[in-house]
C-alpha cells in the first residue's frame, strides 16, 4: 500500500495532507524518514511513524451527528464559538468530518477515521447527492425554479439544484422545498436561493448520500451500521476495493 494512502487509512490525515507531512519529513519508516511519494508499505511488517509516534490501521469508524444551528463544523474556532466536536466524547474527536454545515445550518454531519473514503465522497465527481429541506422567503416562481435548475452564476461558479420539490406552505408566507445538491461549495444553497430572491430561513440536512438523519434527535449522534459504510464506499466508487 502506498504511504500516504496507508497514513489516511490509519486516521492521521487525508492522503493530500500525509503528502504534505511526508516532504516536511515528519514521517518515517523503518526508522528512515520518508519523503518519496512512490514509497510502499506492508502494514504487517514496516513500523511507520508520525512526529516520533508509531501509526497502526484503525477499525473504520462513521458516525452520523445531528448538528443544531450555533456550532460550527471544524475542529476549533478562533472566535471561541462551539464547534461539532463539542457535542462529541473526547475518543472521537480525532475524526474527520465530512461536508461542512454553516453556523445558522442543521442536520446530519458525517465524521469518520477514513480520510481517503471522506475526500472521494466529497470530490464533485462522484456526484454523491445531498438532500436538504429547506424553508425560503417567498414563493419561488417558474422563472426562479427555472434557473435554480439550469444554473446560476455565482461569484465561484455556475451552481444549480439537481432536484427540487415543494413540501408546501410555511409560516410567514415563506415555502418548505426538499433540495437536492451534487457538489458543496460553501454555502451554495443559501447563495443560490439568494440570487434568485428567495432568501434561505431554514435549512436542514437530512441525507448525505445513502445515509439518511431520520430521527436523531439534534446534538445527538450514532455510529453507522456496517451496511450504511458499504453504501457510502460504493458511491464512492470503492466499493471493488471492500
Amino acid at each position: 500500500m502506498r504511504l500516504q494512502k496507508y497514513l489516511s487509512r490509519c486516521g492521521v490525515a487525508s492522503r493530500r495532507h500525509a503528502e504534505a507531512m511526508m516532504a516536511e519529513g515528519r514521517v518515517r519508516v523503518n526508522g528512515e524518514v520518508a519523503r518519496e511519494m512512490g514509497i510502499t508499505v506492508d502494514p504487517d511488517v514496516d513500523v511507520v511513524e508520525v512526529d516520533g509516534r508509531r501509526v497502526s490501521l484503525s477499525t473504520p469508524l462513521w458516525l452520523a451527528l445531528h448538528k443544531p444551528p450555533g456550532y460550527i463544523t471544524t475542529r476549533r474556532d478562533p472566535g471561541g464559538r462551539a464547534t461539532i466536536y463539542d457535542l462529541l466524547p473526547r475518543e472521537h474527536h480525532g475524526l474527520f468530518y465530512v461536508g461542512r454545515l454553516d453556523y445558522e445550518s442543521e442536520g446530519l454531519v458525517l465524521l469518520t477515521n477514513q480520510g481517503d473514503l471522506a475526500n472521494r465522497l466529497l470530490h464533485p465527481s462522484h456526484e454523491v447527492e445531498r438532500v436538504y429541506e429547506v424553508v425560503v422567503e417567498g414563493e419561488p416562481d417558474a422563472s426562479a425554479e427555472h434557473r435554480l435548475r439550469f444554473g446560476v452564476q455565482l461569484d465561484d461558479g455556475v451552481a444549480r439544484v439537481a432536484r427540487m420539490d415543494r413540501l408546501g406552505r410555511a409560516p410567514g408566507g415563506a415555502t418548505r422545498l426538499r433540495v437536492v445538491m451534487l457538489e458543496g461549495r460553501k454555502r451554495e444553497v443559501r447563495r443560490l436561493f439568494d440570487a434568485v430572491g428567495h432568501p434561505v430561513r431554514r435549512l436542514l440536512r437530512v441525507a448525505f448520500g445513502p445515509v439518511r438523519l431520520g430521527d436523531l434527535a439534534p446534538r445527538a449522534w450514532r455510529r453507522l451500521s456496517a451496511a450504511e459504510v458499504r453504501a457510502l464506499a460504493k458511491v464512492a466508487g470503492e466499493s471493488g476495493e471492500r
